[in-house]
């Protein structure tokens, strides 16, 4: 096993261990976070909580990269590791969605189709899953019911945002901008999601123009985050009339969703999404089906 690898193994077996003591023995089930920033993730307490309610063990780690001074090119180690240490899979959180795909042995269809992975499961082959466009999709069904999603803007053309702009298609959206500073990255997303025929996508430079010509907008960039902290576009520029989404869902409002409500927007946080994506990731992780009130309920109680 390469150095490297050995190294972070070492170190997420730091906290592994701590874990399984609390739990009196090796957990059933054995899953991870990996990202930037994810020391204040619920995620944990929804796996390791549902698993409790299903009568398992769950140790859900998380693989901080600020915390433990990783680089971006330790992803590959970081995957090699949790599957060395017995890990039934991990998520995968910011800024890892996209450059995750290539150490894949595959990508489940949705995962392919958006170009993100949120959600890797270990065996004989290492497979991406998708699992973001499903919990904010479900989010926006159970609570923005009747809002025009005849031109949507999105902000960010990461994975969350590949993830959401696929919801939006499958909603119904018939025309998306998507708005990015690497604008190669969001000519690309729009390029591979207008393959499917069912939404206009364009790529645009000029957020104000986008801002003001949507029914809705969403943010799916970090800012809004603690360590990200202010708005991804004046909300000077906002109607009442527009509905407003963000999937950040720490803190709970973001400044612009603040912002947005009292122009008179109607708003949509991003809880129902985390919620959305845990429920199907614990399915790939443990094969047993997730109740969404109860991992709604594991998300509040984490508070």
């Amino acid at each position: 096993m390469p150095d490297r690898v050995v190294a972070i193994a070492q170190a997420i077996e730091t906290s592994l261990h701590t874990r399984s003591e609390e739990l009196g023995g090796h957990p059933d089930v054995l899953v991870g976070l990996i990202g930037r920033g994810i020391q204040l993730s619920r995620t944990p307490a929804m796996h390791e909580r549902e698993a409790e309610r299903l009568g398992l063990s769950c140790a859900y780690v998380l693989v901080d990269f600020d915390a433990l001074g990783l680089g971006d090119v330790d992803l590959d180690a970081a995957l090699r590791a949790t599957a060395g240490l017995g890990f039934n899979g991990v998520n995968v959180t910011y800024p890892f969605k996209q450059s995750v795909m290539p150490l894949l042995d595959e990508l489940a269809p949705e995962a392919e189709a958006i170009g993100a992975v949120n959600t890797v499961v270990f065996g004989e082959r290492t497979i991406g899953h998708n699992t973001d466009h499903w919990g904010f999709a479900e989010s926006f069904r159970s609570q923005m019911n009747g809002v025009s999603l005849a031109h949507v803007t999105v902000f960010g053309a990461g994975g969350a945002g590949s993830a959401v702009s696929a919801a939006l298609i499958g909603l119904g959206a018939t025309q998306i901008t998507i708005i990015d500073p690497e604008g190669a990255r969001a000519n690309h997303l729009a390029r591979r999601l207008a393959r499917t025929g069912a939404a206009e996508l364009v790529h645009s430079k000029d957020a104000h123009v986008a801002v003001t010509a949507a029914d809705g907008i969403v943010n799916t960039t970090p800012i809004g985050m603690a360590k990200h902290p202010g708005t991804p576009f004046p909300s000077e520029w906002l109607r009442p009339e527009q509905w407003v989404a963000d999937i950040i869902y720490f803190p709970r409002e973001t400044e612009l969703l603040l912002q947005a409500s009292e122009i008179g927007c109607r708003t949509l946080p991003g809880i129902g999404m985390a919620i959305g994506q845990a429920v199907r990731a614990f399915e790939h992780f443990t094969g047993r089906a997730a109740d969404m009130a109860a991992m709604a309920g594991h998300f509040e109680a984490a508070a």
